[in-house]
């Protein structure tokens, strides 16, 4: 069987694993009518969970990888996806959704840094364009997941539904994947990457860039895009418009993946990134002054293209630069410590907000820090010392 084979079922499970981390979001507002003593901040935390989940495991996969095949990891995440849909779907409290939210977070965060590192091993000569074909699939998942809670909130089984249907895909999917790899020549690039210390020793420099990038970036997004309907509310747009303005944002990605990962394999990599981080913070700080539906539905747009542009810029960046004796250790590392700074985005902003902060003032704030960050980047840059 063809290594085609294998990445079209990479791309259906990735499908799986990123609608677990991204179907909180839309449901919050649903989760809020249903569990009364559920307050703004207790639903940010929900939502943090689950990217707290996907933090989780990074590093202890990183390891794992140095003794046990890429492809092995990767079955292994789609079972525990089975299992932690199907314990959220029969959640009857908080804290048991909570929970269900850490689970499923910890099955995408083994995925990505098992299935990453895999991808960009079976097309070498392509990795920006495996890596944003790959990514494109799991932003589709995004795309859909608030038409897909608007379809099950309607039905008689409720949010539940929405997990259910997660589990019984992720069971099917996991199956297709085993019988496509048992089949697949696999390549064996990472075959002496056996130290996940000394990995993250030699490529520290590249690590602590990808952390700094994505993981601040990333924290601004959290907040952003896990409070958006809200947000969107406090604007006083419609209801319907609000809801389905998440679906504008994670559309926008969908090309930005396809296209971001071939520019990735053309343009010098860091300036490349931090272009994008800089007009990420200018579409933020534009967000916060317009009100119109129109004007906000024309940034939002924008927005959600720019910040999906980053995903797989970084990533080639990273996998492209890694040596195969490295590779996927190395990839753990970052991945687990960019993960750790950006999971709290969401309750950081549920915080301010029960504070009595406007959405408006705390991205404003929040867009300013991140535009010293990139200013004192391309400071660096200049000047030679990051890692290119």
């Amino acid at each position: 069987m063809s290594r085609g084979r294998l990445f079209g079922t990479l791309c259906s499970l990735v499908f799986l694993v990123n609608l677990a981390r991204v179907v909180f979001a839309p449901l919050l507002n649903e989760l809020l009518s249903v569990f009364p003593t559920m307050g703004e901040a207790t639903a940010g935390l929900i939502a943090t969970l689950v990217w707290v989940g996907s933090a989780s495991l990074r590093i202890p996969t990183g390891w794992l990888l140095t003794r046990v095949a890429r492809h092995r990891v990767v079955l292994g995440t789609g079972t525990i996806l089975t299992v932690a849909a199907a314990f959220t779907a029969s959640a009857t409290s908080v804290p048991m959704l909570g929970v269900g939210a850490l689970l499923m977070g910890l099955s995408s965060g083994a995925y990505f840094v098992a299935a990453n590192p895999l991808v960009s091993e079976l097309f070498p000569e392509r990795v920006g364009r495996a890596i944003g074909i790959h990514g494109m699939a799991s932003q589709l998942a995004a795309v859909i997941a608030a038409p897909l809670v608007t379809l099950v909130v309607l039905s008689q089984y409720g949010w539940r539904l929405a997990f259910w249907a997660i589990c019984v895909a992720a069971a099917l999917v996991t199956v297709a994947l085993y019988l496509a790899a048992r089949s697949t020549d696999l390549p064996d690039a990472g075959g002496n990457d056996r130290d996940l210390v000394g990995a993250a020793r030699k490529q520290w420099r590249v690590i602590l860039l990808g952390i700094v990038v994505l993981g601040f970036t990333g924290f601004v997004w959290q907040g952003l895009f896990n409070f958006y309907e809200l947000y969107m509310l406090q604007k006083d747009l419609p209801p319907a418009t609000a809801k389905n303005l998440l679906t504008v944002v994670f559309a926008a990605g969908v090309p930005a993946f396809f296209f971001s990962g071939r520019l990735a394999d053309r343009f010098p990599h860091v300036p490349y990134l931090l272009g994008i981080v800089a007009v990420f913070v200018g579409c933020l700080f534009i967000l916060t002054r317009v009100e119109a539906v129109l004007p906000v539905v024309a940034v939002t747009a924008v927005l959600g293209y720019v910040i999906h542009s980053l995903f797989p810029a970084l990533d080639t960046y990273l996998l492209d630069t890694f040596p195969d004796d490295s590779r996927a250790s190395a990839y753990a590392v970052y991945s687990g410590g960019m993960m750790v700074v950006q999971a709290t985005g969401s309750v950081a902003v549920g915080t301010l907000r029960e504070a009595g902060f406007a959405y408006d003032l705390i991205f404003t704030c929040f867009a300013a820090a991140l535009a010293v960050l990139v200013v004192g980047l391309v400071g660096f840059q200049r000047a030679g010392k990051l890692p290119s």
